[in-house]
């Protein structure tokens, strides 16, 4: 069995194991819940080695029906809340828990428990990725630009006050889903940001997170009362940089940029499935910063190649959502297309407005776009600066190698211009 094909499969079935087996026991046995389900995948790996069972997914929701059993040997004191469970006539057996259409509606109130209000903002996006999407306290950390020991802190302070605050595993009505819902959209998109653009040092793109985002929406947006609009602009901005990712590396784990992708391998299916959120997601005409966004990689998708793109266009979104979220990295996206635009005042006077510490670890970008702002100003030892302090903030080995290669590109240039002027004179 292959690792990568184990990864896939806690990555998809983590969040179904607790959400169904939280339903079962209650939120108060979450540690218990989630150290069942490791051993569940510490035993798949084991017995995999040996045999590769036909059906792993089977195979795994049957382990996870036998940890339930074990569980309920071990919790005695929860033996009176068997029947709770398996009778009445508001009842369902456990068996049937595990059906397709309970996993997702389990899944779901476990979506909303991960959002609720008393766990502070941070709080509920390390729980959220943790309990759903399987993330390892390290990865969230990487998720979330922080230190791994802040995330167990987060985790354990959730699990304290979801006992504390008796917190019900439901999903919310009336004023308290519409409040929940921006929540649960932030972690989804979030998870989604993560596979599109990894803060992993030696992967950029991780494939298996975008789909796990783009599944998790989808089945928010299955439900009829979770279904909005900004949750339909959500989903269309998932599928339209989906759409994008084959181009987005060779085969030698090299960076493409825009300019230099292939267009052709666009996967038109996913910018189809965008298109028809994106006009699910427009009929009441109230926009969020998830329809901007997905009308800025909508533009990207349209033009048959980078230089006919649709700047202006590209720049009025963005303006729009400068004004319903004004923060540096909208900015900087600003001042980027003003130099697409050949308009370097107005990029500089972005640049002007931006901190670059308040990009954290993506402030390398703001000295790559100060690189490009200097060579368009022919400004070459400046350029090479900036290029440099890009180099010394960026992370990801992909990105760095791809700022060297630049940088180097940009220096031999000038090289050459240096010899043949010498060579000229």
């Amino acid at each position: 069995m292959e690792q990568k094909m184990l990864d896939h499969l806690f990555r998809h079935h983590y969040g179904k194991m607790v959400s169904v087996l939280i339903r079962i026991f209650g939120l108060r046995h979450l540690e218990t819940i989630e150290d069942a389900i490791q051993d569940t995948f510490i035993k798949a790996m084991s017995a995999w080695r040996v045999q590769k069972p036909d059906n792993p997914e089977a195979w795994l929701t049957a382990a996870a029906k036998n940890r339930v059993l074990d569980i309920f040997r071990k919790l005695k004191a929860e033996k009176q809340r068997i029947p709770n469970v398996t009778t009445g006539t508001q009842a369902i057996a456990i068996n049937d828990l595990f059906l397709d259409t309970e996993i997702e509606d389990s899944v779901l109130r476990m979506i909303f428990t991960a959002c609720h209000p008393k766990l502070s903002a941070t709080d509920r996006i390390a729980f959220a990725l943790k309990t759903i999407s399987g993330f390892t306290t390290k990865e969230i950390a990487s998720a979330v630009l922080t230190k791994e020991d802040t995330i167990k802190k987060r985790l354990s302070r959730a699990r304290k006050v979801i006992s504390r605050e008796n917190i019900t595993f439901e999903i919310p009505l009336g004023e308290e889903l519409v409040e929940r819902l921006d929540s649960v959209h932030e972690v989804l998109y979030l998870i989604f940001n993560e596979g599109f653009h990894s803060n992993r040092t030696d992967i950029l793109v991780r494939k298996e997170l975008c789909g796990e985002a783009m599944r998790l929406c989808k089945m928010v947006l299955k439900n009829k009362k979770t279904r909005n609009d900004d949750g339909y602009a959500l989903f269309a901005l998932m599928c339209f940089h989906a759409a994008r990712l084959d181009s987005k590396m060779n085969d030698k784990g090299e960076i493409i940029d825009l300019p230099n992708q292939d267009r052709s391998l666009w996967y038109f299916p996913l910018i189809r499935l965008g298109n028809e959120a994106m006009n699910q997601a427009v009929i009441n005409n109230c926009f969020s910063h998830y329809h901007y966004e997905a009308s800025i990689a909508a533009e990207h998708l349209k033009a048959p190649s980078f230089e006919t793109t649709n700047w202006r266009s590209i720049l009025k979104w963005y303006r729009q959502m400068y004004q319903l979220r004004p923060d540096p990295m909208t900015a900087l996206n600003m001042a980027l297309v003003h130099l697409q635009l050949g308009e370097l005042q107005a990029a500089e006077a972005l640049f002007r407005k931006i901190e670059p510490a308040s990009l954290e670890q993506r402030s390398y970008l703001y000295y790559g776009t100060m690189a490009e702002y200097y060579l368009m100003r022919n400004e070459i030892k400046q350029a090479l600066s900036c290029l440099e302090l890009a180099l010394g903030t960026v992370k990801n080995e992909s990105e760095k190698q791809y700022l060297f290669q630049k940088k180097e590109k940009i220096k031999q240039q000038l090289n050459d211009g240096g010899k043949a002027r010498s060579e000229g004179s």
